[in-house]
């Protein structure tokens, strides 16, 4: 069965979601952006959501996690949950 590690930032904005992904894309720490500005208590961890399984997140998540090449950050991303920058650590 496919694994993935992934790391994520939850935001209520696709906008900031935007911002976000144009913010890391000039230099910013991923990491440091999902401790300063995600919704998900996985911000605490950088974003970090550990590894996981296909079905174990929401369809639209999973979809990206099991597709999106790895170290690539991948969004804005909506869900039911709000907005979502992803980037696949790894993948096996």
């Amino acid at each position: 069965m496919a694994r993935a590690s992934a790391r994520h930032i939850l935001v209520s904005d696709e906008a900031q979601c935007a911002k976000l992904k144009d913010d890391i894309a000039n230099g910013s720490d991923f990491a440091e952006l999902a401790r300063k500005h995600s919704a998900c208590p996985s911000g605490k961890q950088g974003g970090d959501l550990g590894e996981f399984g296909p079905g174990q997140m929401v369809r639209e998540f999973d979809e990206v996690v099991f597709s999106a090449p790895v170290g690539e950050v991948q969004g804005p991303v909506k869900t039911q949950f709000g907005y979502h920058l992803l980037e696949v650590t790894a993948r096996k």
